[in-house]
């Protein structure tokens, strides 16, 4: 398990390949996606020695529907009566984080990209095909800041899935990016800028077409999903992105 504070006030939560963040703000901290299961005690954790009780997170901010980002929604809900904010578009798909068709069989994908299987099977040992679905969602907006610490803006990137948003921290010059960019692909093991394979994404032509308004934040920095972030700025990502393509 990797916890590092990013900046000051973001935390980067990491196990088995998957990335969740703590946004600090004025009022409280909102995390951002839900990682998997067994990610809930670092995340008690980490919040325990940053000086924040549960009373002092205030929503949790879904970058889209699928099981390794939806991985403790529904324990945090519970537990805390948590706000989990998701795009109208995902909503379905955070209730029933399996139920989707990607444009590739997810499982016969991996056995030609052998690179993957070690990532898969180390997400699958950390809870993920356990997760249960959330329910109790309240639809995001695009395009305006959120109602939650840590001044965040959503912006609509569909493709991954429908209702797939990035966070912009415009104060901070960071960009969450979710799936809709990563760094490492669990499905081809590849590193670097790329879009995720077709083997987990509903449509990567309009995966590819959401790269521009990941370009058009600026942000100097990318936090996404899966692997390291990236510190070479939002175009440079996505130009580096459209030269791998799809796959």
């Amino acid at each position: 398990m990797i916890v590092r504070e990013i900046v000051d006030g973001v935390v980067l939560l990491s196990h088995a390949h998957v990335n969740c963040y703590l946004v600090e703000g004025r009022d409280g901290v909102t995390l951002v996606d839900a990682g998997l299961p067994s990610m809930w005690t670092t995340l008690l954790g980490t919040l325990r020695r940053r000086g924040w009780g549960s009373g002092d997170v205030k929503a949790l901010v879904l970058t889209h529907g699928h099981f390794d980002h939806v991985g403790f929604a529904s324990r945090a809900h519970r537990a805390w009566g948590l706000p989990v904010l998701i795009h109208s578009g995902d909503r379905r798909l955070a209730a029933h984080p399996y139920r989707y068709t990607p444009q590739r069989n997810r499982f016969l994908y991996p056995l030609t990209h052998p690179r993957s299987l070690p990532l898969l099977a180390s997400m699958a040992a950390a809870g993920a095909l356990g997760v249960k679905g959330v329910k109790a969602v309240k639809a995001l907006e695009p395009g305006e800041a959120l109602p939650v610490p840590g001044d965040l803006t959503a912006v609509h990137t569909p493709g991954h899935t429908d209702g797939h948003c990035v966070l912009h921290l415009p104060e901070r010059d960071i960009l969450l990016s979710g799936d809709a960019l990563v760094t490492l692909d669990p499905y081809t093991g590849r590193k670097g800028p790329q879009i995720v394979a077709s083997a987990a994404t509903k449509d990567t032509r309009r995966a590819m077409e959401s790269l521009e308004a990941i370009a058009d934040t600026g942000a100097t920095m990318l936090l996404p999903g899966h692997g390291t972030p990236w510190t070479g700025g939002a175009r440079a990502a996505v130009e580096l992105a459209i030269q791998e393509g799809e796959h």
